[in-house]
């Protein structure tokens, strides 16, 4: 049954897709740059099918999380190597379960279309770096590409605690234990307070998830080390707010001033199609903690300004709103101008940003520099594909 899946997920990877969904009933459905789809006259899945997938998935621990909370997150190897990040869970009494790809290699920065001001964040030695966005919107990839850059250019040690671990690195200048909540760890924060025993120099956390890891995250930065995550959150604004929400209310107040003091930047994604229909590319809003964004995070009353302060902040700290990115990537002809208005913050104010005639903080915008986006679909000639309706 494994060979079966096998072909599946083989099939998946030749049409260039980025996740595959399996259900009872329904034939093996992919995602290709952004929609859902599906290969012509393959037959549909049986509850039999999809249940052996997951029992073959699964070691002993997962079977009893799983069998416990009806769900479980875990990584899968093909034969061939490939790995996939695998999210297995019980619906309407049948197990499904939805695999996304990682690529083999962490992807170089250049190849990822990101704003050197991205890559400059590391350049910090201590405090605390956070990539944001939807499920599925390269965060992951963005972290391993930073993660990577500094293992080529610096003699550290780098702990991540993951989960699962998606891209696994080379030792190359650094030194990277890589370890797996549920596998060589309990959980984040037993993983973190362990860390900090482990003469780390950078620590990478999969996700800020509970107010213990904020919390611990957020010492370590003090106490000198660079702390990479990533929270589900649509810009630096939520983010800050989120963060703070974590703690109980006696402490949010110290909260803010820890967090302002040791943030060194929020990048925030997400992915769009791109125009020549070669995959996808990131827009982002990228925030850099400057001394005005600092005392915008220590007073509650005005957080919400920090868009303007983002907008206004691209000389000399680089920074980027969303429609500001969105607007760049329609001029190198990366997406298209309906695409990009459907992703924007504000229709209209994207339109008159893109006219060059809107005022205020989007005068400082003069636009950025293009490099090669993620690695999309194939057009493979092999397979005959539909778009996905129920």
């Amino acid at each position: 049954m494994s060979q079966v899946l096998d072909r599946v997920l083989t099939a998946a990877r030749q049409l260039g897709a980025s996740d595959v969904h399996l259900k009872a009933g329904l034939p093996p459905i992919f995602r290709i740059k952004g929609e859902l789809r599906t290969v012509r006259d393959v037959p549909a899945l049986t509850r039999e099918a999809i249940a052996s997938f997951a029992v073959h998935m699964m070691n002993d621990r997962q079977r009893a999380e799983f069998e416990t909370n009806l769900d479980v997150d875990l990584a899968y190897g093909t034969p061939d190597g490939v790995r996939y990040r695998v999210n297995l869970f019980q619906q309407r009494g049948s197990v499904g379960m939805v695999l996304r790809l990682i690529p083999p290699e962490v992807p170089s920065f250049d190849r990822l279309n990101l704003p050197e001001a991205v890559l400059k964040l590391t350049d910090n030695t201590r405090g605390v770096i956070l990539v944001t966005g939807a499920t599925g919107s390269g965060k992951s990839t963005t972290l391993a590409a930073m993660i990577d850059y500094i293992n080529t250019r610096d003699a550290n040690h780098i702990v991540t605690v993951e989960d699962p671990i998606e891209y696994t690195f080379r030792d190359k200048r650094s030194v990277i234990n890589q370890r797996e909540v549920g596998f060589d760890t309990m959980s984040f924060a037993r993983a973190l307070r362990a860390a900090l025993r482990q003469d780390p120099d950078v620590i990478l956390v999969g996700e800020m998830r509970d107010f213990e890891t904020c919390q611990i995250a957020l010492t370590a930065a003090e106490t000198g080390h660079l702390v990479l995550s990533t929270l589900h959150t649509v810009d630096a604004t939520e983010t800050i707010n989120r963060i703070i929400s974590m703690f109980p209310t006696h402490q949010q107040n110290q909260a803010r001033l820890s967090l302002a003091a040791v943030l060194r930047g929020v990048v925030s994604q997400r992915l769009l199609p791109r125009a020549d229909g070669k995959g996808m590319v990131p827009a982002l809003e990228l925030m850099v903690n400057t001394e005005r964004v600092r005392e915008m995070i220590e007073a509650p009353e005005r957080t919400r300004e920090i868009k303007d302060a983002i907008a206004e902040g691209l000389h000399p700290y680089g920074m980027m709103s969303f429609d500001q990115s969105l607007a760049n990537l329609v001029k190198q002809h990366l997406v298209t101008y309906e695409e990009a208005i459907k992703h924007s913050t504000s229709p209209s104010d994207f339109a008159l940003l893109f006219r060059g005639v809107s005022g205020g903080a989007n005068q400082n915008w003069t636009g950025g520099a293009a490099g090669e986006s993620q690695p999309g679909a194939t057009g493979n000639d092999d397979f005959e594909i539909d778009r996905f309706t129920k």
